[in-house]
């Protein structure tokens, strides 16, 4: 999303009540420079891919994909874990900080990423061509605040894809949250040592995330929590024909609560039911 938003400011700002701050494009003031260059402490590269292992590039491979669209891209974890895989990537995000830390952490993999600072809103503006999957991970989407925002993004998502594309969207378990308060078994998406990633402040319009660093440094987000049911029927009402739905990147998680909900949705229709 476009800002003019100094990034290397010190400190976030949210003002005198941070719980009212309930803007989509907040966001874009709240990864500062100084979080971002903490951002790959808290993934930590190495345990986040052995937490999910092959599970987005399978289904990917399984569905035939190749041309992929990363519209969340952060620190490009994923985009360059896809590259390596040969997949096709182009890398989107609304943080300028988030992209530069995207290429470098790039060149680091001997890859130059195809990056692109978008708004969801209006993607198809910056970003041309037609794209077998749309991967939006890491709980990005609940920076949407707005109902017609998230509206707006999804159908963006899905006009950026081929007739037959698929999107690939994930969420926290908002749902065990709000109803039994905050557990997490840090397995998956924050792996890094000494790192706390856990709720402030949580009602039906605002999870406030506080980030906490080895060094004691302190870092917010302030996100809408999405409710499964209502995203899973969300994907339909914009378009997607099936929407299939993992916890944790295992479809039969109905025993435990996961941490994480994948969603994959498909475009194509298939006639059935």
């Amino acid at each position: 999303m476009k800002s003019n938003v100094d990034n290397n400011q010190a400190t976030q700002d949210f003002g005198l009540e941070p719980i009212k701050t309930r803007e989509t494009d907040h966001y874009t003031q709240e990864y500062i420079h100084s979080f971002v260059e903490k951002w790959d402490q808290l993934i930590d590269w190495e345990a986040r891919a052995k937490s999910e292992g092959y599970f987005f590039i399978d289904e990917l491979k399984k569905r035939g994909k190749h041309k992929i669209l990363d519209v969340a891209t952060g620190t490009g974890f994923h985009s360059v874990r896809l590259w390596k895989e040969d997949f096709e990537v182009t890398s989107v995000d609304g943080s300028p900080a988030m992209l530069a830390k995207a290429f470098q952490n790039g060149r680091k993999h001997d890859l130059i990423l195809r990056t692109v600072q978008a708004d969801w809103r209006w993607l198809n503006k910056d970003v041309h061509g037609k794209f077998d999957a749309v991967i939006c991970l890491g709980n990005s989407f609940t920076h949407l605040f707005d109902e017609n925002d998230r509206r707006k993004a999804l159908a963006e998502f899905y006009a950026a894809l081929r007739h037959d594309g698929i999107l690939i969207i994930d969420q926290r378990n908002y749902d065990s949250i709000l109803d039994n308060g905050f557990s997490s078994k840090h397995t998956y998406y924050y792996c890094g040592d000494n790192v706390k990633a856990e709720p402030e402040y949580i009602d039906d319009g605002l999870a406030r995330f506080q980030y906490t660093f080895p060094d004691q440094s302190k870092f917010h987000l302030n996100m809408y929590p999405i409710r499964k049911n209502y995203f899973s029927n969300l994907l339909k009402e914009v378009g997607f024909q099936t929407v299939s739905t993992y916890g944790d990147f295992q479809e039969t998680y109905h025993q435990d609560e996961p941490d994480f909900y994948v969603h994959i949705a498909e475009k194509t229709y298939s006639g059935k039911g």
